[in-house]
């Protein structure tokens, strides 16, 4: 993660969200809308749609690949007429919380400190998947869809020993089928009714990536 005072504004501050999917994007922005309201209301959240993949990467691969993803962000607030205030990365570990987790998250946020310069950096490196931070919250699923329920045994539980908690939810959420497509939905809905704030269990790597983004500073308006 990497935080840097954002100095003379020209414009409405963007922020621009990666991921390797459009789920994904749409996680971040609803985690970031409850985890820092102040920047959210205070920037344009956008998107790129660019491919993230990163956290296989070292050396001057990564440094390449984060600079090219910077890059691309930086152009995307141009477009939007607005000032660069950070790029947010998803990327799934797919595996959980342990020394190559550790390493992926410190080498990639690293390099996409460097890269961002000046403007904030924060990279979401769900373990195992995005899915396991969905179980954080197993109101939601109830709200989202009325015939889902997570039992008992999975609520208070750190969701990132599950090695494969999509294919758990797809197992026990059969009618209709949990997809990929459903967790922003669900993270909508966990939005709305204010869960988002008040997880049920432990997700190391959920509450490192909330640490860094709650850190992240809230740009002053354009004039000030």
């Amino acid at each position: 993660m990497s935080r840097r005072r954002i100095s003379k504004p020209s414009g409405r501050g963007i922020v621009v969200l990666a991921g390797e999917s459009a789920n994904d994007r749409r996680l971040l922005a609803a985690f970031i809308k409850a985890t820092h309201p102040a920047l959210a209301a205070a920037v344009t959240l956008t998107e790129i749609t660019d491919p993230v993949r990163l956290r296989k990467k070292s050396g001057a691969e990564l440094a390449t690949a984060a600079n090219t993803l910077v890059s691309k962000a930086r152009g995307k607030a141009r477009l939007k007429a607005g000032e660069f205030v950070g790029i947010a990365v998803h990327e799934d570990m797919d595996a959980c919380p342990g020394p190559a987790y550790d390493a992926a998250r410190k080498a990639v946020s690293a390099a996409l400190g460097k890269a961002a310069g000046d403007s904030s950096s924060v990279y979401a490196l769900a373990a195992a998947e995005s899915e396991a931070w969905l179980l954080l919250f197993p109101e939601a699923f109830t709200l989202h869809r009325a015939s889902w329920r997570i039992p008992a045994t999975w609520k208070g539980k750190d969701s990132g020993r599950r090695q494969n908690p999509k294919e758990d939810l797809e197992g026990l959420l059969t009618n209709p089928r949990f997809r990929e497509s459903d967790g922003p939905e669900i993270v909508s809905v966990a939005l709305a009714q204010g869960l988002l704030t008040e997880p049920k269990g432990s997700n190391r790597s959920y509450q490192e990536f909330i640490a860094d983004i709650r850190d992240w500073e809230v740009p002053r308006p354009p004039g000030r």
